[in-house]
């Protein structure tokens, strides 16, 4: 249960903040919704309390999940992903949207080491933004850096 004020992950959409808590009457019957707004965009989203753990809201991590997430990232001995882009993509995707800090830094490691291969697609690169920028957010936030030094950690693990 998240109260007015708090930090929460939406998947795919990152960390956000609950401004509200409202009631609304859809088709007859009262329901309550998280009122969220995404911190990168502002964009406003209405969670049902009674759909939380469907669509994967949860805490942002705490800072001693952090050297988890590093290590993911630094792992090298991963298998290359030789199937089409498109279904990589699609694959990539399921994994962002389950929310889970691991498995986005599995897909931003993953893009990576496949860009040194490959000329990534249009959709692979704007995925490795956003998966960046996702765990960029989160990781400042669980550490309280600033985003600039996530960001230069991150470069410093791929040497880019």
């Amino acid at each position: 249960m998240f109260k007015v004020g708090d930090l929460a992950v939406y998947p795919a959409h990152g960390v956000g903040v609950i401004e509200s808590i409202e009631s609304k009457w859809i088709s007859g019957n009262k329901q309550e919704f998280y009122i969220m707004r995404i911190l990168d965009n502002g964009m406003i989203i209405m969670i049902p309390l009674d759909n939380v753990n469907n669509v994967g809201l949860r805490q942002v991590i705490d800072a001693t999940q952090v050297p988890k997430i590093f290590e993911i990232l630094k792992e090298r001995e991963v298998e290359p992903d030789n199937q089409t882009w498109n279904r990589r993509y699609r694959e990539y995707m399921e994994k962002i949207k389950t929310g889970s800090v691991y498995e986005l830094a599995e897909v931003l490691r993953d893009l990576f080491i496949l860009r040194e291969d490959k000329e990534l697609s249009f959709g692979e690169r704007k995925m490795m933004d956003t998966a960046r920028s996702l765990l960029v957010k989160e990781i400042s936030i669980a550490k309280e850096l600033d985003e600039s030094q996530v960001e230069e950690d991150i470069q410093g693990i791929f040497g880019s």
